[in-house]
């Protein structure tokens, strides 16, 4: 049996799941994904690696049904609801999946699929009690694909196996301390890594308990919140971007209240887009805790992090995570010296298997000793590995110089009059590249000449921005993470 499957045995009358208001024991999610594991094979005694998508809203159908697709021997194939319907079909028709599962909010989506005559259709609201015998399912089986965003070309598959998973689950469960006492809220999508693996998966590991909130809604976090049931939580910059600009707004006596609770929990974890300094600094204010910022990505599930225990520096992402092993490298990559900034390179159990059905990618991604190429520049200073930005968006080129559009977005925030911004390299005949800031203004006394005479006193001339423009919002994706690629193309039009 699946490792993560086999634990909750151990927890049969521990609440697993809490989901619109409703609480599910451990026992129920074996029995409940049990059922549906029997109904999509149908007869057969192994789906033997067929692919499952389905596209439920965030709670317990979700968990039982992806349980039950691993319990039948099928790969996972979650599906994004906020994606329009020609990026759903991509996924279904790239994996080729043979089963959808949905539920009925999503049925007038979904309903021109159905003239796909080669895949069978379930509702996710009617299965029924169903008996017979699962498979034996090998760990080294293909579990789950979740697809790349695609930044260029169309998205890529990544394919892990239940020992990818496993070993993305045990090495953040030791190292961040997970037990069966802990209590997290759930506000991330489900089809990416951090809220299936980090959120949802290290719970169940744990024998803890997983609470959904399907949609985001600030005062619904701190109403449950300060019900002081909840001790870890998980999400990423923009959430926690919102929560403060709402206790902001909230009367004396309602922070005090939430500022109280907050005060207690056991962790709380930043990740999937850079952290803000500032974003840190104020956090600690209202909730008493330094937020652990981590990095990963879809292929390797989580590689590095700042410590459980110990000193949580602003700007770093910490040391390599345990099982995880963590190298820097010049363009050939060869490992570099200590203190010079390098592609980030992993290698480990935690690694994907490879992209769906795209063998030249996936041999591309690796280096011929078997190190994944991240395409993330770091430097390691202090103890600690330090961002410096993504190869192909974060990582400016010009007059010669690589500057890091993180560390001059860092500074554009510290500034009075704005809010947010993002930063990006333009095209340029003579520079290669020049700078180019996007600005989220937070007052009507901005004055451009202003920002540009402080600026000189923080950045030097080759970093200072030489275009730019002023937006209600920056481009996001689901996950929240400004879509540069995209931002590039508002600066062209401009």
């Amino acid at each position: 049996m699946i490792t993560l499957i086999q634990n909750a045995t151990k927890y049969s009358d521990r609440i697993a799941v809490k989901s619109k208001g409703v609480s599910y024991t451990y026992q129920q999610l074996l029995y409940i994904s049990k059922n549906i594991a029997i109904e999509l094979l149908n007869g057969k005694s192994n789906l033997n690696e067929e692919r499952v998508a389905f596209l439920v809203p965030s709670g317990f159908d979700y968990v039982a049904i992806q349980w039950a697709i691993w319990r039948a021997g099928g790969i996972a194939v979650p599906l994004c609801d906020k994606h329009p319907l020609s990026s759903i079909k991509y996924i279904i028709d790239d994996t080729k999946s043979s089963i959808i599962i949905s539920s009925s909010e999503f049925e007038s989506l979904l309903s021109p699929l159905r003239e796909l005559t080669d895949v069978r259709f379930l509702a996710s609201e009617k299965f029924s009690n169903k008996d017979g015998a699962l498979p034996d399912i090998s760990s080294s089986q293909r579990a789950m694909i979740l697809y790349t965003s695609g930044t260029t070309g169309n998205p890529k598959g990544v394919v892990t196996t239940h020992d990818n998973i496993e070993a993305q689950i045990t090495s953040l469960t030791s190292s961040w301390q997970w037990s069966k006492n802990d209590y997290i809220l759930n506000v991330l999508p489900l089809h990416h890594v951090h809220g299936i693996v980090n959120v949802l998966s290290c719970a169940l590991w744990s024998g803890a308990c997983c609470q959904f909130l399907p949609k985001f809604d600030a005062d619904e976090i701190f109403n449950i919140f300060c019900k002081n049931e909840v001790n870890v939580f998980m999400a990423v910059p923009t959430i926690y971007y919102k929560l403060i600009a709402r206790w902001n707004e909230l009367v004396v006596e309602d922070q005090k209240k939430i500022t109280e609770a907050l005060k207690k929990f056991r962790l709380m974890v930043s990740g999937s887009a850079a952290l803000p300094v500032s974003v840190m600094k104020n956090w600690k204010q209202i909730s008493g805790h330094d937020l652990l910022e981590r990095y990963g990505m879809t292929e390797i599930g989580m590689a590095i992090s700042n410590p459980y225990e110990g000193e949580r520096k602003p700007g770093y992402i910490g040391q390599a995570l345990s099982g995880v092993s963590v190298r820097l490298t010049d363009e050939n990559d060869n490992q570099i010296e200590m203190g010079s900034s390098g592609e980030i390179q992993i290698k480990g159990e935690n690694v994907f298997k490879e992209y769906w059905d795209n063998s030249e990618a996936t041999q591309d991604a690796f280096t011929l000793d078997g190190w994944f190429k991240t395409g993330d520049v770091a430097v390691f200073e202090n103890g600690s590995y330090r961002i410096l930005g993504r190869n192909s968006v974060d990582i400016i080129k010009s007059g010669g110089y690589k500057i890091s559009a993180l560390e001059i977005e860092e500074i554009l925030r510290s500034y009075t009059h704005i809010k947010d911004c993002a930063v990006v390299g333009i095209a340029d005949e003579e520079w290669g590249e020049i700078i180019g800031a996007s600005l989220i203004l937070s007052s009507n006394e901005f004055i451009i000449d202003d920002l540009k005479s402080w600026l000189k006193d923080k950045l030097p001339s080759y970093k200072l921005p030489r275009k730019y423009i002023f937006q209600e919002d920056l481009p996001r994706n689901v996950m929240g993470k400004v879509t540069k690629n995209e931002l590039k193309k508002i600066f062209f039009d401009n």
